[in-house]
């Protein structure tokens, strides 16, 4: 997906983008948050080690984004996305995934992760993942989404009513395409493209597009890829 679109972005582009790391390697992550820091766009509220940190940071820093490790000294960091973002909704979440399985990936997502980040990539991949995140956007390849979405479980809840082209924009976005590849599909603006993913985010309730396609899964609105 591309990482300059957004859906339903829960960051203001005339405002920084406030990061939290929440990782329990004191150095990474500070070594991390300093790195962010020097971003014009980006500034650290600072860094936690464990889940109860983390809690009480994402409280008072208001991050944007929210950058969890998933084993915390306290907890499973995918076990806590929920309770996480129910303090702050608008905030997306980077899940690190270091050797995760696909089963805490399936996990992570249907919690309401925007995307993976992996601790092995590069500290410009790494900016540009919180960037993206910061706007909905996540950083997960195509051939992730048709491995991944599959496995979601369909879940008892209310279904939205989406009109015919929500409908066709979402099947895009499973497929894995961008705002501007779905706007040159759909011989529609970008910007039109971009209107249409806001508003079934809104009506899903997701923060992001990858939430988006999760609980469209869950509640039977959107077939996964094959």
């Amino acid at each position: 997906m591309s990482e300059d679109d957004g859906a339903n972005p829960a960051h203001r582009n005339d405002q920084p983008i406030r990061v939290l790391i929440v990782d329990d390697h004191e150095v990474m992550a500070s070594s991390l948050a300093r790195v962010l820091e020097d971003e014009p766009d980006i500034v650290s509220v600072g860094v936690a080690s464990t889940l109860g940190q983390a809690r009480a940071r994402v409280q008072s820093g208001a991050p944007d984004v929210l950058v969890l490790d998933r084993r915390l000294p306290d907890g499973d960091g995918v076990d806590a996305i929920a309770d996480l973002k129910a303090l702050r909704p608008s905030m997306n979440v980077l899940v690190l995934t270091g050797s995760s399985s696909d089963d805490v990936l399936v996990r992570a997502l249907q919690a309401g992760a925007a995307g993976f980040l992996s601790k092995t990539r590069s500290l410009a991949e790494v900016t540009s993942a919180v960037r993206a995140a910061s706007q909905g956007e996540a950083s997960v390849s195509a051939e992730m989404l048709a491995r991944l979405l599959p496995r979601l479980t369909r879940v008892s809840a209310p279904t939205p009513t989406l009109t015919p082209r929500e409908e066709e924009v979402l099947a895009m976005l499973a497929q894995g395409l961008s705002n501007a590849a779905i706007a040159t599909e759909l011989t529609l603006s970008v910007n039109t493209v971009r209107n249409h993913v806001a508003n079934l985010s809104a009506k899903l309730g997701a923060h992001s597009k990858l939430e988006a396609m999760s609980i469209a899964i869950q509640r039977g609105l959107l077939s996964p890829p094959q």
